[in-house]
């Protein structure tokens, strides 16, 4: 098992490397970081200047230049440059507010993940407890009345379910009189960061996030157990006589997780981004909103930082997935 480990870990460095140098191109051809300071009020000499000192005048990628004399120089390029800074635990400053990146990231991971972990701990255990009783109770009415919800659910964009969710629940609710819920933040400016607080202003986006999630999880979870359900193992269990909750959540749960872990393997990684969309409608001070606000002024340092932290994690991530099969399954063996 270590040895598997270490060697996904070794072949995940140069696809790391290969990953951050298309994402760096990328972003830098998206715009000009030093929009930001407007064109109309500073000068062109003191934009070359501006932009000599962050290095953008620089090649992105690494170049061989030919001077007047003929000699060959080779450039190390903005990549490289990124690169060096990046292994030295220097992720450099923000190009917008002049702050480390890492500091910048730092205080916004620990709020992403109280929103993503509240959130995907509600997924998980609603998803895992109405797609087993939904498998058992096939074609039932429980079962049609959840298959239907989770496809209204699953249907709605992100985005008309948060606003609808805010329209009812913030806005009616005040006017009618309700005890309602906040339109955004963390906590009251007047009551301060306090748990209670914390809890209150969690309900909305995490519901907004929540919702989605356990109806696309659920449909996935039930259509995995009932084809494990229909295995000549579970009829035997059965014909033995072994209780139905232990045929359920021992035989048949442990077989129908693989590809769930799969899923969520994959989409747990992301959660590490945040929520653009959820954390800018409720203006939630995550890693998503900090995205979508310097990646519209080309602010580089900060995207690729946050890109950087997505992209390990989704490798960690995978590797964690698979040593999970493992345990699941006893046949499967990491060699």
């Amino acid at each position: 098992m270590t040895t598997y480990i270490v060697r996904r870990l070794l072949q995940a460095i140069p696809l790391l490397l290969i990953i951050t140098a298309v994402v760096f191109v990328l972003i830098q051809l998206t715009g000009d970081p030093l929009a930001a300071y407007g064109r109309g009020r500073v000068r062109a000499e003191d934009r070359a200047r501006l932009r000599h000192q962050l290095g953008l005048d620089q090649p992105v990628l690494p170049a061989i230049t030919l001077d007047e004399n003929r000699q060959i120089t080779v450039v190390p390029g903005q990549y490289l440059t990124w690169l060096g800074r990046v292994a030295s635990f220097d992720w450099g400053e923000s190009i917008v507010t002049k702050q480390p990146v890492l500091e910048m990231i730092g205080s916004r991971l620990g709020n992403t993940l109280i929103l993503m972990g509240a959130a995907y701990a509600i997924t998980l255990a609603a998803s895992l407890l109405l797609g087993v009783y939904s498998a058992a109770r096939q074609y039932s009415f429980f079962d049609n009345l959840l298959t239907t919800a989770s496809f209204i659910g699953y249907s709605f964009p992100i985005f008309t379910l948060a606003l609808l969710l805010l329209y009812l629940f913030a806005v009616n609710f005040k006017a009618w009189g309700l005890p309602y819920f906040p339109t955004g933040g963390m906590y009251d400016l007047e009551a301060g960061p306090t748990i209670p607080q914390y809890l209150w202003h969690l309900v909305l986006p995490v519901a907004a996030l929540s919702i989605i999630d356990i109806a696309g999880y659920t449909r996935f979870l039930r259509s995995s157990m009932l084809e494990v359900l229909s295995q000549d193992y579970v009829r035997t269990a059965r014909a033995k006589g072994v209780m139905e909750r232990i045929v359920l959540l021992r035989h048949a749960l442990k077989n129908a997780a693989l590809p769930f872990v799969t899923l969520l393997g994959l989409n747990l990684p992301f959660a590490l981004a945040g929520a653009i969309v959820t954390e800018t409608i409720f203006a939630w001070p995550g890693m998503g909103r900090l995205f979508w606000e310097h990646v519209q002024k080309s602010d580089y340092p900060v995207v690729m930082g946050i890109l950087l932290v997505v992209s390990v994690a989704v490798v960690l991530f995978q590797i964690i997935t698979d040593v999970t099969y493992t345990f699941l399954d006893p046949r499967i063996r990491l060699t």
